[in-house]
């Protein structure tokens, strides 16, 4: 089978669909939907995803880009999913996807401001989190245990960092994610390498435990679909599909700096949340020149899960956390680009929603689809594999799950990836086939420059997405396949680049 996903893949995914029987028919094109795809498909059932918009289209674009390791967690007490996530984060690092997936040091600065108990109360809570770390059994070589370190060697790391005042810190390690989209189609595609169908634009309604309506959003036509087990895996959309479900839904927001606005940092920056213990405003480099500070936890009942909006309330907030720290101050001018994505909070009620469990929901009644809720994009492996456990219940033939040790498409291990022979950016992007996009910018020299005046996404990239990634339009292009729309005055004219890029895929075979 092959892991492309392009429009003539699309158009006969959607002959089969109206025409072949199907095991399994998963609704929604997050990272669990793909996630539950290939888990499906792995176990050898005949499984269908349809997403009514595009891969990676609402909350798993919107992360923080981090795989945790439950530190967070365990300051709750929530022993369980810190485990969980250990487990997981193990799994993504060493197998799943190494090209993806790499260590990332993170500091907390330990200020006069703060009483020495609490940095006493927070190392110990960091040298448990290693504990899970080797509980998991993830090697120091590929995950450092943590150290502490000096206020210099504390500035060294972050340089924006205040000094006077600082009495060091200590630094944990952690997994950061090179894209989380990125992620979602490297899901979707390996799950199509293993014989699911993969079909975007392709609404879903009138859920019930073996039938739903699809409606192909491209032409209008609609296909009265029959599966033996249909499954809601929609997120934020959920309980529009399944009236069982209470989702308190919860905006996280982030804000996008040029990384020289803080000195050209080599360590996530944590800087705690006065008053409220065991949370935290983050500043995390990426590899590109951006930093993302995230990220609030705010109910957000009403808001758009496709996008919703960073208010002004939410970016007052991340700065004037942060600059507690800073000895400049960062500014609204320093800022260039937001997002937000929601989480599907499982009930809540009056709680705050920092303080609701992430703890996924699985809902498995007579007549109704099996749904997935809650949970967080480290563990979604973890989600699919307990879904598709429901799923081969239902089926009456319980196969065992292979996704823990199974690499997605692009992955390798660290030596090898090493030794792939295409430019480093594109190794952490695409893994091994990181020589096949550059094989396109060498055959299509114009795409072989940046898509706007001083981002690091190329022509050829969008090219790939077009051929291998399912992207259909620019926005795809844009906003999913690349992350160039998150510096806002790129979007222009990478949308211009975009629109080129369709115009030749048109007309090329690759």
């Amino acid at each position: 089978m092959s892991a492309s996903l392009n429009a003539p893949q699309r158009a006969r995914a959607l002959r089969r669909l109206a025409e072949e029987e199907i095991d399994v028919l998963v609704v929604g094109g997050g990272v669990t939907g793909a996630g539950i795809a290939l888990d499906a498909a792995t176990r050898g059932w005949r499984t269908v995803l349809v997403e009514r918009h595009d891969l990676a289209c609402g909350t798993s674009r919107w992360s923080s880009k981090l795989v945790h390791g439950g530190l967070r967690y365990l300051s709750r007490l929530q022993l369980g999913i810190a485990r969980e996530s250990a487990v997981e984060r193990h799994h993504l690092l060493t197998a799943i996807a190494p090209h993806l997936v790499r260590p990332a040091r993170t500091l907390v600065p330990f200020t006069a401001d703060a009483p020495r108990r609490s940095d006493l109360a927070l190392a110990a809570g960091i040298r448990v989190a290693d504990g899970l770390r080797l509980a998991a059994r993830t090697p120091a070589r590929v995950l450092p245990g943590p150290y502490r370190v000096t206020a210099h060697e504390a500035c060294s790391l972050t340089p924006a960092l205040a000094e006077p005042g600082l009495r060091g810190g200590v630094v944990y390690s952690d997994g950061q994610l090179e894209d989380d989209a990125r992620l979602v189609v490297a899901v979707a595609r390996t799950a199509a390498a293993h014989g699911a169908d993969v079909i975007t634009r392709a609404g879903a309604r009138d859920l019930t435990g073996t039938t739903a309506v699809v409606t192909d959003e491209l032409t209008g036509e609609r296909t009265d679909v029959r599966a033996r087990v249909v499954v809601n895996a929609t997120g934020a959309w959920a309980a529009d599909l399944d009236p069982r479900l209470a989702l308190t839904p919860s905006r996280g927001s982030h804000l996008v700096v040029r990384s020289s606005a803080l000195g050209h940092p080599t360590a996530t920056l944590s800087a705690p949340v006065p008053g409220e213990f065991g949370r935290f405003v983050i500043a995390i480099p990426q590899p590109d020149g951006l930093t993302y500070i995230g990220l609030t936890d705010e109910p957000a009942p009403d808001a758009d899960p496709e996008a919703p909006p960073v208010p002004p309330s939410d970016e007052t907030f991340l700065l004037s956390t942060l600059n507690r720290l800073l000895a400049t101050p960062l500014t609204a001018a320093d800022v260039v680009g937001r997002f937000a994505g929601l989480r599907p909070l499982v009930g809540g009620g009056d709680r705050v929603t920092a303080d609701i469990s992430r703890r996924h929901l699985l809902l498995d009644e007579p007549d109704g689809p099996v749904t997935i809720v809650g949970g967080k994009l480290t563990t979604y492996r973890r989600m699919a594999q307990d879904t598709v456990d429901a799923v081969g219940r239902r089926l009456g033939s319980e196969r065992p799950c292979v996704t823990a040790d199974l690499g997605l498409v692009g992955s390798a291990d660290r030596v090898a990836l090493q030794r792939v022979a295409a430019p480093t950016r594109l190794v952490r992007r695409y893994g091994t086939e990181a020589p096949a996009v550059d094989a396109l910018a060498r055959r299509h020299p114009e795409l072989a420059r940046p898509v706007a005046d001083g981002s690091p996404t190329i022509g050829a990239e969008l090219l790939f997405g077009v051929l291998h990634e399912a992207a259909l339009d620019t926005a795809d292009l844009v906003e999913r396949r690349t992350r160039v729309s998150m510096v806002d005055a790129d979007v222009a004219p990478a949308r211009e680049a975009a629109s080129a890029v369709l115009d030749l895929a048109a007309t090329t075979a690759g």
